[in-house]
């Protein structure tokens, strides 16, 4: 008899608990550094204290990636219980994470790793997938290969209010982030061969800014309407994420319009006012 299967991930999928809870998928926390401190994303450190901190210090956090022995002791855990695990990392193009995770399953009977070649809730639409999966029966190694062949088919972006945030990381110029600034340019980024880069910049107010760049992702594509995230850093207005979640609706015929906070991988790169359409292309 087939062990039953269980969907795990590390903590940079940005699912929520209820999401977590309805799909029963297993989340690993990344680790934290912030000076001498550190901490477990999403358990005791949120994207609303790193920007307190950040306002008050003027220092933004490290995102440490896990360690393989953090792998076989998470997976470890979850053979004892009888299950075979797929499992899903951030791109492996952007941390270290994936690795530790392949080469713990090489160590153990029954784990699947793979690489999302994504990142924030283009990860978690994978693992909904797998999940689905897994609920209709799916063995485990059969999951794993239906994700890695869908992992281009994943649509994941970002539109950024300010690049303050990415110049304090040191992943862009002071000139250049000074130079958006007065063009009051707001670019917008998209994972593309596993890595994040800039496609586009926009120009105006963010309200407008947001609906031109969903609109943009979404007309003349063939989306599943079954799941489209919409996640977003924090600052941003109730009212306007209504009238966005409306716009995916009308523009898609979306089922399901998952509304998510970013965690802090995503949050201490792109700052607050960052807001992203993800989905899977048919």
């Amino acid at each position: 008899m087939s062990k039953p299967v269980i969907i795990t991930a590390d903590s940079t999928c940005d699912l929520s608990p209820e999401l977590l809870a309805r799909y029963q998928i297993r989340t690993l926390p990344l680790t934290i550094l912030l000076g001498e401190d550190s901490y477990r994303d999403g358990v005791d450190f949120t994207p609303d204290d790193l920007y307190a901190r950040y306002h008050a210090e003027g220092i933004l956090p490290k995102t440490a990636a896990l360690s393989m022995q953090n792998f076989l002791d998470f997976f470890g855990q979850l053979i004892q219980q009888g299950y075979e695990i797929v499992h899903l990392d951030i791109s492996a193009e952007l941390s270290g994470t994936f690795n530790a995770a392949r080469l713990a399953a090489q160590e153990l009977e029954g784990v699947y790793v793979v690489d999302s070649r994504m990142l924030s809730t283009g990860v978690g639409l994978l693992c909904i997938e797998g999940a689905e999966c897994a609920a209709r029966g799916m063995a485990a190694a059969e999951i794993a290969e239906h994700l890695r062949a869908l992992t281009d088919k994943v649509d994941t972006s970002f539109v950024l209010d300010t690049l303050e945030f990415m110049w304090k990381g040191g992943r862009c110029s002071g000139v250049a982030a000074l130079g958006a600034n007065l063009l009051h340019l707001k670019p917008a980024l998209e994972m593309k061969d596993g890595k994040l880069g800039v496609y586009k910049k926009y120009r105006g107010q963010m309200k407008s800014v947001y609906r031109q760049y969903i609109t943009e992702r979404l007309q003349g594509k063939h989306v599943r309407p079954g799941h489209i995230f919409l996640t977003e850093s924090g600052d941003i207005d109730p009212a306007i994420l209504e009238e966005l979640e409306t716009l995916i609706r009308d523009l898609s015929g979306a089922r399901e319009i998952h509304h998510t906070r970013a965690g802090c991988t995503v949050s201490s790169h792109c700052g607050p006012g960052t807001l992203g359409v993800l989905f899977i292309n048919e």
